[in-house]
């Protein structure tokens, strides 16, 4: 059921973060929003969500430098995980891959909208 579901939010725009949020609840979906990597971190080894929306440019640790982090803590790495950066380099998004996002989005090509229900179909289909 939707209603079950977490997801994180890792955005420190915080007029961005707090309408992601807001827009995931209405959803039925429950998010938690952490404001830089260090917070995200945090929140990972506290609770799991089921879907991690991933920032790259972030204070304190970056979305990169997190998603390395996850993938050497094996208490942390099986959260799937969708990046949405203002990064949009060939070489960020295979990085992003290659570190083991599920996707990569440039936050200028895809609407709140679309990243909602993209996220809920992800949901949905139960990746992990």
């Amino acid at each position: 059921m939707a209603d079950s579901k977490k997801i994180l939010i890792v955005e420190d725009e915080p007029l961005l973060g707090n309408l992601l949020k807001q827009r995931f609840e209405k959803e039925g979906i429950e998010a938690i929003l952490a404001r830089d990597g260090e917070e995200a971190l945090n929140v990972l080894r506290a609770t799991r969500p089921d879907l991690i929306l991933l920032d790259i440019i972030l204070p304190k640790i970056s979305g990169f430098e997190l998603l390395e982090t996850m993938s050497a803590d094996p208490s942390i790495e099986k959260s799937p995980v969708i990046i949405t950066s203002n990064l949009g380099q060939d070489s960020d998004v295979k990085r992003g891959q290659s570190l083991g996002a599920l996707e990569y989005f440039v936050k200028a090509k895809i609407s709140i909208e679309e990243l909602v229900e993209h996220v809920k179909s992800v949901l949905a289909n139960g990746v992990r």
